[in-house]
């Protein structure tokens, strides 16, 4: 009965949906529209859990394929009709036809996944989180979004974190879309704001000294030929070069040298760094390991983002100036170290969206994969305005007197807090 209740509404939001898709399509996730388009799909989760949520997908599913039938293929279809993503007037049947791959396929799409048309380990663990959870994911965005200190300008760019994603957008339009490699939960991407000011072409890498510490002291423990396999060099004072071979590695905890790795092709950055300066000394950067991206999980790097195609961003960013494609992809091979200012810096933003509903209509979630979205996770991952810079004092007259100091009369206001409202998860 609750199938026949929720036909109507389903249908009209799938009509809806695909309506709009080709005219919103190209305008960003994250952008001056997204609060609103995620509060319509908090409304129309609020109708699934009042009208009693999905049910659970049992294990055999994994194991249907195009043309399987019987009963675990009808159960699969109602959850994807009550989530939208399964038209109501295909409901009737057992078969797992083409109209069944498409609507798992609509739903990897909205989870981040690879849209392989059969449910996998992955997808079968998104199909089972409860509606009560992703109404949590859309009320944390809406929450984040009222608070957010980010302004959208002509041009930026956006890293989502929870969903490992990058978007170039200029005058409301993505212009570029690029899959990210970005933090572990142990070694997490931080939500900011900053500017891009350059992009570096085949960098050196200093390693940070947290990872020296918890990854390169180690590794030298265990193999003594570590620093020089990875083409890295120790350096002390005055960038004199220390031979590894001195370092006592096995009682040293506080390094008295940095470590740097020199470029090419196996560098950590890979060869294409894009500067943008914070006070949490991440960027993003190129990878070596180019097939960590044909992952759908992809949480594998030490804070920064790696950013699969990243030179074809970093041509974006340099519009306007000589450095197109071509000449990105000669310098780097000529070998060159080289440090190419953009002609205006582009602010970027790094969010932390687990649901939103997306420009072409379709309501998107990624893991929360940061446990952040809780009353106090919301506060920490929310953008914070920027602080203006202090204006300098105006000189004082050489022959005025200091004037005495105004009594206050009054305490000075304080800042109106942002309401946070969590939804319980059961």
């Amino acid at each position: 009965m609750q199938c026949v209740r929720l036909r109507h509404s389903f249908a009209a939001t799938i009509a809806f949906a695909a309506m709009l898709t080709a005219s919103r399509a190209e305008e960003p996730g994250y952008g001056p529209k997204t609060y609103d388009r995620t509060l319509e799909a908090l409304i129309t989760h609020e109708d699934i859990a009042n009208r009693g949520g999905w049910p659970k997908v049992p294990g055999a599913v994994t194991a249907l394929k195009p043309d399987s039938q019987g009963p675990v293929v009808a159960q699969l279809k109602q959850r994807l009709m009550l989530s939208g993503d399964l038209p109501p007037d295909a409901l009737p049947g057992d078969v797992y036809d083409a109209t069944v791959v498409a609507a798992v396929k609509r739903f990897q799409t909205r989870h981040g996944l690879s849209d392989l048309g059969t449910v996998g380990r992955l997808t079968l663990k998104a199909l089972n989180v409860p509606v009560e959870v992703r109404l949590n994911q859309l009320t944390a965005t809406l929450e984040r979004l009222k608070g957010n200190g980010f302004n959208f300008t002509e041009r930026y760019v956006v890293v989502n974190i929870p969903g490992a994603s990058v978007e170039a957008v200029e005058n409301g339009t993505v212009q570029r879309r690029h899959l990210a490699i970005v933090g572990r939960p142990d070694r997490p991407s931080p939500v900011l704001q900053a500017s891009i000011t350059s992009v570096n072409l085949n960098p050196y890498w200093t390693v940070p000294m947290s990872i020296v510490k918890a990854d390169i002291i180690p590794h030298m423990r265990k193999d003594p030929g570590f620093i020089a396999k990875s083409n890295m060099k120790l350096l002390g004072a005055e960038n004199r070069e220390i031979d590894p071979a001195s370092v006592n590695w096995a009682s040293l905890t506080n390094p008295y040298f940095y470590v740097r790795q020199d470029p090419g092709p196996t560098n950590s950055l890979g060869q294409l760094k894009i500067d943008m300066p914070n006070g949490e000394a991440v960027y993003m950067h190129d990878t070596p390991k180019k097939t960590l991206f044909r992952n759908d999980v992809r949480f594998n790097s030490s804070g920064c983002a790696r950013i699969e195609g990243v030179r074809d961003l970093a041509a974006w960013l340099l519009e306007g100036t000589e450095w197109n494609l071509p000449a990105i992809e000669a310098e780097i091979a000529s070998g060159e170290r080289k440090n190419i200012a953009l002609k205006k810096s582009v602010p970027v933003a790094w969010v932390y969206m687990t649901g939103w509903q997306d420009a072409g209509g379709l309501v998107q979630f990624r893991d929360d994969i940061y446990a952040l979205d809780t009353p106090q996770g919301i506060v920490t991952s929310t953008i914070q305005p920027r602080k203006p810079r202090p204006k300098p004092a105006a000189p004082s007259a050489a022959a005025a007197p200091a004037a005495p100091p105004r009594a206050t009369t009054a305490p000075l206001p304080l800042p109106r807090p942002v309401a946070i409202t969590a939804v319980a998860v059961q």
